[in-house]
C-alpha cells in the first residue's frame, strides 16, 4: 500500500496501472496515462522523488481519492 507522500516515478506508474490506467504513452513534453475518458500527465524522470504536492495534484486529476490511493 503506498503511503501519501514522496514517491518514485516508477512506483507512481505501477500504482496508476493497478487503479486501471493504461500506459504510459509518449506525447509532447510529458508521457501520459489513460483510463476511459481521463488523461493524466506523468512527471518526467528527474533525480528526486515526486513530492506530496505534485502527487496530490496528479491524484486529483486522476479522480483517485487519498483513501483509494492508500488502499491500493
Amino acid at each position: 500500500m503506498p503511503s501519501f507522500g514522496p514517491i518514485r516515478r516508477q512506483d507512481l506508474i505501477r500504482y496508476l496501472r493497478l487503479s486501471g490506467f493504461e500506459g504510459p504513452y509518449s506525447g509532447g513534453r510529458h508521457q501520459f496515462m489513460l483510463r476511459q475518458d481521463i488523461t493524466i500527465r506523468i512527471p518526467n524522470p528527474h533525480q528526486g522523488d515526486i513530492g506530496r504536492g505534485l502527487l496530490s495534484r496528479a491524484l486529483r486529476l486522476a479522480q483517485i481519492s487519498r483513501d483509494e490511493w492508500e488502499d491500493l
